[in-house]
């Protein structure tokens, strides 16, 4: 298949000055099958078989700008160091009649109208589509945990185990979405990862939580060890260190932006704490000996490759430097004076030069993403010409 596919919009076009294009020829690559083997997707009566690949050149080498190949390399790097990766994602999504999420962000027009966070009755009303996602991911060996509902009417949370295997656990994000979609079709509903698909209500979020481990099976982040605290604390200055860079990796798409809001349940702030989700990056409770960093950023539109390679990557550079974080922060971070996340998507995109990924790889993504961008500035929105029409 062409690898200029690597480099292809949101629309599925090619990208202007996405040099894999007319530069290289538009030369194909070799598609291989993942060591994951087919999946099968069975809903009533019908049944679908996805065979999952990865992009490698004629040569065999791994093809730069893949992003299943990016998370491959992050992981071989800490093989390389003898260091273990365990990894768990969270995913948000709503649930909303297909008919009108299109139409409006009111709430009037969500699938449930009901505000009740952390609710078994909003579980139990959508029983039959939480059966048949549950009884997807066990057949694809996804390791699906506990659901939740979440902060918006129609919102939905369902957290995925931790695997010590940085590419299974962005596989297992990945074939997770599918399989939501694929059941809230299947049940007349439409399931959106959106990050921000209403206005008045919380976005979805992709969160990861990991921690490393060593050969005998020590995770190097234990608090109850000074070395384990000075290692956790390497990690999170990585983190913060390269989180301008990858800013564009967590929010990649025009609305993902939307989601970053003071007191919205979603960070503004560079900074990290225990036990404090006002925080990009929080140090959940628990045993010292299960500690982990939870990375907040990332909204459930981003890419589960890149998000996880750009914060296995970053940690490991902080561990590798020996780096010092800022003090962790206490109470409410929106209200105090830190320094600001990239909150606007060009912003972004020019910071993502200085990410910690392959050359080939940020140039694709960026003239991708500089195209959308262009596109969207060229589109005039139906609230613009309500807005103005009749004023200017």
């Amino acid at each position: 298949m062409p690898v200029s596919l690597m480099g292809v919009d949101i629309w599925g076009r090619d990208s202007e000055g996405n040099k894999l294009v007319f530069e290289k020829g538009d030369a194909d690559g070799k598609v291989l099958v993942t060591d994951r083997g087919p999946v099968t997707t069975k809903l009533g009566n019908r049944e679908e078989t996805f065979l999952p690949c990865m992009l490698w050149t004629d040569d065999g080498e791994p093809f730069a700008a893949d992003p299943r190949q990016t998370l491959a390399k992050v992981a071989s790097e800490l093989a390389a160091r003898k260091l273990t990766p365990v990894v768990a994602t969270e995913l948000e999504f709503y649930l909303t009649d297909p008919k009108k999420i299109y139409a409006t962000s009111q709430r009037s027009d969500r699938i449930l109208d009901e505000y009740n966070m952390v609710c078994i009755r909003e579980l139990e009303r959508v029983g039959p589509f939480l059966d048949d996602v549950y009884s997807i991911c066990e057949a694809q060996g996804i390791p699906a945990d506990t659901a939740i509902s979440e902060n918006g009417e129609g919102q939905f949370e369902i957290n995925l185990k931790h695997v010590p295997d940085a590419v299974r656990a962005a596989d297992d994000a990945v074939l997770f979405k599918r399989a939501v979609k694929a059941c809230a079709k299947h049940h007349k509903l439409t399931a959106t990862f959106m990050a921000k698909p209403f206005a008045d209500r919380s976005g979805n979020g992709l969160h990861v939580h990991f921690s490393m481990l060593r050969e005998e099976g020590e995770n190097i982040f234990d608090r109850e060890t000074p070395r384990g605290l000075s290692n956790l604390e390497a990690a999170v200055a990585g983190c913060i260190s390269a989180m301008p860079s990858c800013m564009a990796a967590f929010a990649p798409h025009q609305n993902s932006y939307r989601r970053f809001a003071a007191h919205s349940h979603a960070p503004c702030k560079i900074a990290w704490g225990f036990e404090n989700r006002t925080t990009a990056l929080r140090i959940p409770g628990g045993p010292a000996a299960a500690s982990r960093v939870e990375h907040r950023v990332a909204g459930a539109d981003a890419n589960p490759y890149l998000v996880i390679a750009a914060i296995l990557q970053s940690a490991l550079d902080g561990l590798d430097r020996k780096m010092t974080p800022p003090p962790p922060v206490e109470g409410d971070a929106y209200n105090q004076d830190l320094p600001m996340l990239p909150t606007q998507w060009r912003d972004a995109v020019a910071e993502f030069e200085k990410a910690p990924f392959d050359p080939l790889l940020v140039h694709a993504f960026t003239k991708a993403k500089e195209q959308e961008m262009d596109r969207f500035l060229a589109d005039i929105s139906a609230f613009e010409y309500r807005s103005y029409i009749d004023h200017a």
